[in-house]
């Protein structure tokens, strides 16, 4: 057996065996890129047997990092971040 093979003493097991997440489990339903000065940001919607999330990924010359957003509440991050840009725009700098 080799070392990184080995089962986790706490109960995780190795991607593709038993109990670890499918190979290939996530379905790219649609997927937006855009470019905001030195940043992209890539929305991908996505489903699994456990539903539905939006996968918001940041890339900074290379240093990526990735947030989740559950389906169910992407209409409350909708009006979260449509408040933020109007305040964004109104709020002298």
């Amino acid at each position: 057996m080799i070392s990184n093979e080995r089962p986790s003493p706490y109960g995780h097991q190795p991607e593709g065996q038993t109990g670890g997440k499918p190979v290939g489990a996530d379905e790219t339903l649609r997927s937006e890129k855009i470019q905001i000065e030195r940043k992209t940001f890539v929305f991908t919607l996505k489903q699994n047997p456990r539903g539905r999330f939006l996968r918001i990924t940041e890339d900074v010359a290379g240093r990526r990092d990735t947030i989740i957003v559950p389906a169910p509440g992407l209409e409350d991050f909708r009006r979260m971040v449509e408040e933020m840009a109007q305040v964004a725009s109104s709020t002298p700098e």
